[in-house]
């Protein structure tokens, strides 16, 4: 298969095609997949892929895959329950001292496992309006029980940096706002947009008002940490933002020890402290990325003999319906039953599980 290398994000099956990442003849069967769920492969993500291995995991985590059109019993359009906690729109305050900010929900990269599935992409609802931005500061402003604000999509970073430096300027402008938090794949997916502009648009809040800014930046196999990813995240830890990382544990991309421990070490390397390991959701069509939470139980486990302690992340699922997150590594996750969990909230509240 001949292919020049992209230069630009790929935005649908044909063009996959053309990049010689899928074979030609799967184009059309890929196309129904592409109309429900948005595509995007950023030409860094592209050139990692290696079209010839049928288990490349970079190309398991950004090409369609018509196992995506096949929902499961379990599955949610809304698996965590945003919507349960979101008093206007673009924003959910799940627990008592932070919220989650979501100013668009495009992404630069459209993971195929997102729990967000069901309504990130481009249209007209991509992005809040003026009057919805307005809202959503109002309220951070009226609640001064949150402390801090998460900025997420669709991916946060995805903005221009004057868009960035207003929001993270009025954010840190709310007093008892002390934290500023951003989840992104933009510094490893898309690391050329990490500009001085875009540093300065996230690092004005520290100098200017004693502020923490912090940024996860997501990735899920050690190949993505690239010499122009490692660069970026660099670039932000140099201006004072704190970095962390943020993964979810996925069947055939890094289910494995040595894969596992090599992600985590990477982003130390790059000077981000690792955070959170997700367990997949319970979203539409990705059933395939899912293994049985005892196998990730065993896998988050063996890190311990083979990375130190700076580079432990939490294994956490997000309890459906709206409950928060649970440390499955921990008393709050008791196993009942093959495949089925008892998961108790941060507020003490037992839930029943059962894996999809």
């Amino acid at each position: 298969m001949s292919a020049s290398r992209p230069v630009r994000t790929l935005r649908d099956p044909a063009a996959l095609a053309r990049a010689g990442l899928i074979a030609p003849e799967r184009a059309a069967a890929l196309e129904e997949v592409a109309a429900r769920y948005a595509v995007a492969v950023s030409a860094t993500s592209a050139a990692l892929i290696d079209p010839t291995d049928a288990a490349d995991p970079i190309a398991r985590q950004f090409i369609p895959d018509p196992r995506e059109l096949q929902a499961r019993p379990q599955e949610l359009a809304d698996p965590i329950g945003d919507g349960v906690h979101s008093p206007t729109r673009g924003v959910v305050h799940r627990y008592p001292d932070r919220a989650l900010f979501a100013p668009t929900l495009v992404c630069p990269v459209y993971c195929r496992f997102c729990f967000r599935r069901e309504v990130v992409g481009p249209g007209a609802q991509a992005a809040l309006s003026r009057g919805e931005i307005a809202a959503a500061l109002d309220y951070f402003r009226a609640h001064s029980d949150i402390r801090e604000v998460i900025l997420t999509g669709g991916d946060p970073l995805g903005l221009t940096p004057a868009r960035i430096g207003a929001l993270v300027g009025a954010l840190a402008e709310i007093p008892h706002v002390a934290t500023i938090r951003a989840h992104s794949r933009v510094p490893v997916a898309t690391s050329e947009r990490v500009t001085d502009d875009f540093v300065a648009a996230l690092a004005g809040p520290i100098r200017a008002r004693g502020k923490t800014v912090a940024v996860a930046a997501h990735a899920n196999h050690p190949r993505e940490f690239t010499p122009a990813a490692r660069a970026a995240l660099r670039r932000l830890a140099d201006a004072g933002i704190m970095l962390l990382s943020q993964s979810v544990l996925l069947a055939g991309v890094n289910d494995d020890a040595d894969t596992l421990a090599a992600l985590m070490r990477a982003f130390v390397a790059a000077g981000a402290k690792p955070y959170y390991l997700h367990h997949p959701d319970l979203a539409p069509g990705t059933g395939h990325f899912r293994l049985p939470i005892a196998r990730g139980l065993a896998l988050v486990r063996g890190l311990r003999g083979r990375v130190s302690g700076l580079a432990q992340p939490t294994y956490v699922l997000d309890i459906p319906g709206g409950h928060g997150k649970v440390a499955l590594d921990s008393a709050a996750a008791r196993p009942l039953d093959e495949g089925l969990w008892e998961l108790t909230d941060f507020r003490g509240r037992a839930h029943l599980y059962r894996e999809a």
